[in-house]
């Protein structure tokens, strides 16, 4: 593991994931914080670990002395690779790595849109590290029901044909390259159409106003997942990223909670 400077959110270190190499930052716990889940974040689609949650949960987090742990997956941010050769089962990977080689003790997995995805995926995996569940915009199932069932004829034979689709992005002046490759993976990690065996508790935060992630698709999740102990919370005002200061106040409490409970 090597460690690099980063622009923006403090140093971080790699580990060697295959052939790959992933950027990771982690803080361990306290004293104050022994004995307490750690927390680690799982970043979106386009994403990287130096964005406004990641960085701001981090702080509280280190106010409470737990451990915590946020990462880029490969083609994003400082981690090696190319964002068009990603897919979710690779991102996913990526994300069971970090939980494995860089946390110890149970985890709150807090995954932000994609992440909200390969926090579960990393959850029905490794369930007897993962103590809880904190969704953000959670986006399981994307690149099929608001991707490729959302594509007009001539978006799905451009894939098809050419193997991907540069659409234009919201976020930023970079399109967004839809590959074939992410669409066909996806449907190998397709998790709303059937029970999701998870029995933590389970927190879901979603804008009523998100333009990208229906909210009602948490609400769908709640209802796949076998566990009882599943909360939603829906702001009315508030948008995809749920980055104002009043979203960050909402997730940080929302984590604080749950660390509590589980305490």
């Amino acid at each position: 593991m090597n460690e690099t400077a980063a622009a923006t959110g403090g140093a971080h270190h790699s580990l060697t994931h295959g052939a790959a190499t992933i950027a990771y930052h982690h803080i361990p716990a306290s004293e104050a914080g022994r004995g307490r889940p750690g927390v680690m974040f799982l970043g979106g689609f386009m994403s990287d670990m130096t964005g406004t949650k990641a960085l701001a949960l981090e702080s509280w987090a280190v106010s409470q002395g737990l451990a915590f742990t946020r990462f880029d997956y490969q083609g994003h941010g400082a981690s090696s690779g190319n964002f068009a050769d990603g897919t979710i089962g690779l991102w996913a990977d990526d994300a069971l790595a970090v939980l494995d080689a860089v946390t110890s003790g149970p985890q709150i997995l807090v995954g932000s849109s994609m992440g909200g995805w390969t926090m579960l995926l990393t959850a029905l995996r490794r369930p007897e590290r993962v103590a809880g569940l904190v969704g953000i915009a959670p986006a399981p199932d994307f690149t099929e029901d608001l991707m490729w069932d959302l594509f007009d004829a001539e978006v799905r034979r451009e894939i098809l044909e050419n193997g991907v689709w540069n659409r234009p992005s919201e976020y930023g002046p970079e399109p967004q390259p839809i590959t074939r490759a992410l669409i066909e993976d996806g449907r190998n990690h397709l998790l709303l159409r059937g029970p999701i065996a998870f029995t933590g508790p389970v927190r879901l935060l979603h804008g009523q106003r998100d333009p990208d992630v229906p909210w009602r698709v948490s609400l769908t999740l709640a209802e796949a997942l076998t566990g009882d102990d599943i909360r939603v919370t829906l702001v009315k005002d508030g948008d995809h990223r749920l980055s104002r200061p009043q979203d960050i106040t909402l997730l940080c409490r929302t984590v604080e909670d749950l660390v509590r409970e589980l305490g």
